[in-house]
């Protein structure tokens, strides 16, 4: 399934939903589901800084994609992990370096999350697109080392 696919359900099911208390519960319901994680994964080098709540997210690149795992000390933070994780995981490092990640706004995490949930999100998402840099340049120099 393509990263663009991935968006559209998840607006499909936040457009389903009628006010921001049943988003707000939707989120929740998405952070219960989101394994809680051991001590040994909420390590610092995981902690994203700024966020209101605790997030832990972690970065594998297996083959050429990238897989995310995610964890907070809160139901809220770790629902929309949940969501990021969702999206983002299992695709090449490229499409999400090159993903605009439009459904943040088109659902409207804005408006009815506080402004300190909603930079969180963008906080969530600038690490996600950090790791998935960081994974195209290995891959290129892996690339680049067997064309030699």
């Amino acid at each position: 399934m393509t990263l663009q696919n991935k968006e559209e359900i998840i607006k499909k099911e936040f457009f389903f939903l009628k006010n921001w208390e049943e988003k707000y519960e939707y989120l929740i319901d998405l952070g219960k589901e989101l394994p809680k994680k051991s001590d040994n994964f909420r390590s610092e080098d995981k902690l994203i800084y700024g966020c209101q709540s605790k997030v832990w997210l972690e970065a594998k690149l297996k083959g050429s994609r990238v897989f995310f795992d995610a964890d907070s000390d809160a139901l809220l933070p770790r629902g929309i992990a949940a969501i990021m994780i969702r999206v983002y995981s299992g695709h090449f490092p490229f499409e999400i370096i090159s993903s605009r990640a439009n459904f943040i706004y088109e659902i409207g995490f804005q408006t009815f999350l506080s402004p300190i949930r909603a930079n969180g999100i963008l906080l969530l998402l600038k690490k996600i697109k950090f790791y998935a840099i960081a994974f195209n340049e290995k891959i290129s120099v892996r690339l680049s080392g067997k064309i030699q």
